[in-house]
């Protein structure tokens, strides 16, 4: 008996193409958005925050004052020099100086300033001496004390001084020989004398050039320049001082540490002028014109 087999037809082949799928979408974590936050920049608007520079400040020379030096040919130390130096005889004049004062930057300054020239205060510069020279730097003048020992007296009818305290008073610079100011950081009075309640300061500085003294910058005021003079300044300023030697200097600073007084005392003549320069007149200088152009230090 045959057994037959019945082919079944093969079913036509069909191409399959895959079907299509989406593709995966991203897995964003918060550290993801956090790198994307920090690698992409976005224009953002810039706004301006500038400020316009301040104004210069007024320099405007709304007075004018001179001073006269003199030498005196003996050289006086601690010795009593008499009233208005009347101890020395026969004094070499040195010249005039010409100072025009910042009055309206610093008003109460050269009001003062100008009052101990012209006698107003009550006392005056005239007849005193020139205590402190630092060549190359500046001189010191209007120390107060003894009139018999070429100091100021001091004075009772000035105005009490509100400007050491204002920013604006430490604005200009001790940037060149001539200019003047008032000595704070470097003032000489006794304390004693400083401890007065109607203490006013009168002492003033004029530097000497020929550099600039930054190390007196926005510690003393500036308030007035050289007009006419810088020669007489310059002859001041080459007048030998008292200069001590390196072991005086360590056994002063060594009885300073003790507490001892006398170390003070003794530093006192320190950069003292080895001639007696002093100022022979002073007085206010009147112009046809009040104010005068402006002229920074």
């Amino acid at each position: 008996m045959g057994c037959s087999a019945t082919l079944l037809p093969t079913p036509p082949y069909h191409h399959r193409h895959p079907t299509p799928t989406s593709p995966p979408k991203p897995h964003i974590t918060r550290r993801n958005l956090l790198f994307l936050s920090t690698t992409l920049s976005f224009p953002t608007a810039t706004i301006s925050t500038a400020l316009p520079p301040p104004p210069p400040p007024d320099t405007t020379i709304t007075e004018r004052v001179f001073l006269d030096f003199s030498i005196c040919p003996n050289y006086f130390t601690n010795r009593n020099l008499g009233d208005d130096l009347s101890n020395c005889a026969d004094s070499e004049p040195i010249g005039r100086l010409i100072l025009g004062l910042y009055g309206n930057l610093v008003p109460i300054t050269v009001s003062n300033f100008k009052s101990m020239c012209t006698g107003q205060s009550g006392s005056s510069y005239k007849g005193t001496l020139v205590h402190k020279n630092f060549p190359g730097q500046f001189f010191l003048a209007g120390k107060q004390g003894r009139k018999d020992k070429g100091e100021v007296r001091a004075p009772l009818k000035l105005i009490k001084n509100n400007e050491s305290i204002e920013s604006k008073a430490f604005i200009l610079e001790h940037s060149r020989g001539g200019v003047v100011s008032l000595p704070l950081s470097e003032n000489d009075d006794d304390d004693d004398i400083k401890m007065n309640p109607n203490y006013h300061n009168v002492e003033f500085l004029i530097t000497t050039g020929p550099g600039p003294c930054p190390q007196l910058d926005n510690k003393n005021i500036v308030f007035g320049t050289v007009l006419e003079g810088l020669d007489i300044v310059t002859t001041i300023a080459a007048i030998p001082t008292y200069k001590p030697s390196e072991n005086i200097r360590q056994y002063n600073d060594f009885a300073e540490l003790l507490g001892d007084g006398r170390a003070k005392n003794a530093r006192a003549i320190w950069n003292k002028p080895l001639k007696t320069v002093y100022i022979s007149d002073c007085g206010e200088l009147k112009v046809a014109k009040p104010t005068l152009s402006p002229s920074l230090p």
